[in-house]
């Protein structure tokens, strides 16, 4: 749905490189560099996939679900807010807690490098530790 591969390598991107459930309903995460401010807490440029056949919890997305701009985060589930003024660590609050012992996957797409605009591919990489287990 989302990339190719050759876009990824032509636009720098930040790539998530942490995400971590720190209360029932919350979720922090962190860059690897400053984001667009308005891209990174744009709540519908993230989706949350559980491991279950259907969403569960937080998750938007069950395992064998495709991202789609209709399964996002919508405002009325959740909304994301910086966590400092770097630009590069956010928190997630649900209106909903995420269930516990249920693995969930934290997927970004469209975030912006800071004074940037046009990302169109998602922001993890092989490297990004963005699953979590719920508590």
């Amino acid at each position: 749905m989302i990339t190719y591969q050759t876009d990824r390598q032509m636009i720098p991107h930040p790539i998530l490189l942490e995400a971590k459930q720190i209360a029932p309903n919350q979720i922090s995460i962190n860059y690897d560099q400053p984001t667009d401010l308005a891209s990174a807490t744009n709540v519908s440029n993230y989706w949350i996939r559980s491991n279950m056949e259907r969403p569960t919890g937080i998750a938007t997305v069950g395992m064998s679900d495709a991202l789609m701009a209709s399964n996002a985060i919508r405002p009325d589930m959740g909304m994301i807010t910086p966590a400092d003024n770097s630009n590069m660590r956010f928190n997630i609050t649900f209106r909903v807690n995420a269930m516990s012992g249920v693995m969930y996957t934290v997927l970004p797409c469209f975030v912006n490098l800071e004074g940037m605009t046009g990302y169109r591919g998602e922001n993890w990489g092989p490297f990004s530790r963005n699953m979590f287990i719920g508590m």
